[in-house]
């Protein structure tokens, strides 16, 4: 008996090992966003730094210039007049993204979640810095496509929607540990099964 308790001390149970992996997966996921942030953040300071609102300073050409712009809307300028409205959403999106970023199992949602949250939280930012009211503050942009101009969290959040709808197509699933020890039971259950039909046939 003292041996069987003692082995059974040393053993540790699938769900304090997933929880583990869970939290490991979480806290790498959410400093490549801390890390994504800062970044974006940096860009942004050179470009008010170095970049005017009048003058374009070509890239490639026709397709991508850069010239400073103050964003008071979401997408293409898309309700700027209701700006604070904006930034409540964008703070209910970081929450959103945070919360997938813990309770996910798969290491590809978690990265695309914290990408999605880098994005959603560099322009929220602004939003917080710059503003003169409530939530009111105008994102920096400066990458000019010609027909928008964005910045690096925009590219965060274009990828992070490749990348899920890319998931999504190959199904790979949001919580795939947990598919699987739901398959494991599921095997084993039919073991028994097994095993019980045969001891009644004997």
């Amino acid at each position: 008996m003292a041996t069987h308790d003692a082995a059974g001390e040393g053993m540790t149970s699938p769900a304090a090992t997933d929880g583990r992996g869970r939290g490991r997966r979480a806290a790498l996921s959410f400093v490549f966003s801390i890390a994504l942030i800062v970044l974006d953040q940096v860009t942004k300071q050179l470009a008010l730094h170095h970049l005017s609102t009048s003058e374009n300073v070509p890239v490639l050409g026709r397709f991508l210039s850069l010239r400073l712009f103050f964003n008071s809307g979401a997408t293409l300028g898309l309700g700027a007049a209701h700006t604070w409205v904006i930034s409540l959403f964008a703070c209910a999106a970081c929450v959103l993204l945070g919360w997938c970023v813990l309770r996910t199992d798969s290491t590809a949602w978690s990265l695309t979640a914290a990408l999605a949250l880098a994005g959603a939280a560099g322009n929220l930012l602004d939003r917080i810095v710059y503003s003169t009211g409530f939530l009111n503050g105008r994102v920096v942009d400066f990458l000019n496509y010609g027909w928008s101009i964005g910045n690096v969290a925009d590219i965060y959040l274009t990828l992070a929607a490749i990348i899920a709808i890319i998931l999504l197509l190959c199904s790979v699933p949001f919580n795939g540990q947990k598919d699987a020890g739901q398959d494991d039971d599921a095997h084993d259950g039919t073991a028994v099964d097994d095993h019980a039909r045969q001891g009644g046939a004997r």
